[in-house]
């Protein structure tokens, strides 16, 4: 692998002496979209902050380019202007959107005709270029995030660095502007941070992605791996496993184990021990539902409990379905499985999964 063209290691930040961050390293890889996520208060901004070098560290070091950041004296103003940063809400200057464009580059000092050709290029690629002339302050929120993205890409910056951008857009907007996003990364090949507490936007985004939580970053990795192979209940609960089941492994043949839980036997694939505690962790989108009518043994999957619909909720075009199988388990359902299935309160059912669907957390 090569050198990370951005590094924290040993970080640490206290604020009134309460430590709020704590990472002993921290790597960014050219080209690469690192996702930090976390619940509120976590520290996500703080450490993008310190990697931006808008704020410097109470203890640790920076690096950029394979060089340690100095806090003070010129080579920080010249590392600074390689970054770009975007924030939740828009700061934009009272002016027009084609001069919050320009600014960046206007305070690089780069030619008048660069200047043009690369604020042009961004107002069309961001989808604003019709509003060129118009004041900053009357814009809609969304329209006001483009411009400081579009004033962001426009200094070709070696790191972008993206402080939950969305967070203040309604969900369309929200959308249409992650779409784009999305795209512009994926074309681009930006290096990028982006800050955000929503797991789809992570998993949209992000080549890797971060969990933090209170100050500290316990895992990292591919998309799939962090929110398939959480290592902590914690970070589970928030990558949206819903079900989380403790028990004990009673056996293991070739890989497979039989785990134990409230008198239940659960196959999973795993390396627990035999007698070993653990918690059996399975995604509610792994979960199929069916009702209870003898042809379970049709099913492929190795797991089937019997059980009843306790609660059913709907969301969009799915329904979050709780199902008491002597321990709960959550299923998500389309609106139509849902409605063929005919779920109500009390509706007898078999829920089945495979082995591979389910992740166990060693106690």
């Amino acid at each position: 692998m090569t050198a990370p063209i951005l590094e924290g290691l040993d970080l640490s930040v206290l604020y009134a002496g309460q430590r709020v961050l704590d990472v002993p390293r921290v790597e960014v890889q050219a080209g690469e979209v690192l996702a930090v996520i976390g619940p509120n208060g976590a520290g996500k901004s703080t450490l993008l902050r310190v990697l931006g070098l808008l704020e410097p560290p109470t203890s640790g070091e920076v690096r950029f380019r394979g060089q340690r950041v100095v806090w003070s004296g010129p080579d920080l103003l010249i590392a600074r202007r390689r970054f770009a940063t975007v924030f939740q809400e828009a700061l934009l200057c009272d002016a027009t959107v084609e001069a919050n464009v320009a600014l960046g580059l206007r305070l690089r000092r780069r030619p008048p005709g660069e200047v043009s050709t690369q604020v042009h290029t961004w107002l069309a690629r961001l989808g604003i270029a019709h509003l060129a002339k118009r004041e900053a302050r009357t814009l809609s929120g969304g329209e006001a995030q483009r411009t400081s993205l579009a004033r962001a890409f426009a200094i070709r910056p070696d790191v972008l660095l993206l402080d939950e951008p969305f967070a203040a857009l309604d969900p369309p907007t929200r959308d249409e502007l992650l779409t784009l996003l999305q795209g512009l990364l994926r074309q681009e090949g930006f290096t990028t941070v982006f800050v955000t507490h929503d797991r789809d936007e992570a998993l949209r985004l992000g080549d890797r992605i971060a969990v933090m939580m209170e100050g500290r970053i316990p895992q990292v990795g591919a998309p799939s791996e962090v929110f398939g192979r959480p290592v902590t209940e914690e970070i589970a609960r928030f990558v949206g496993v819903e079900t989380i089941l403790p028990g004990r492994v009673t056996g293991e043949l070739s890989g497979l184990l039989t785990v134990k839980v409230n008198g239940m036997k659960i196959e999973a694939l795993g390396a627990a021990a035999v007698g070993e505690r653990v918690l059996v962790c399975l995604r509610p989108e792994d979960v199929v539902i069916r009702r209870l009518d003898g042809r379970v043994g049709l099913e492929s999957a190795r797991n089937h409990l019997e059980g009843r619909v306790e609660d059913a909720t709907p969301l969009g075009a799915q329904y979050r379905v709780r199902i008491a199988c002597g321990s709960p388990v959550i299923a998500l359902v389309t609106k139509q499985s849902f409605e063929d299935l005919s779920l109500e309160h009390g509706t007898p059912v078999v829920v089945t999964f495979k082995a591979s669907a389910v992740h166990l957390i060693r106690r």
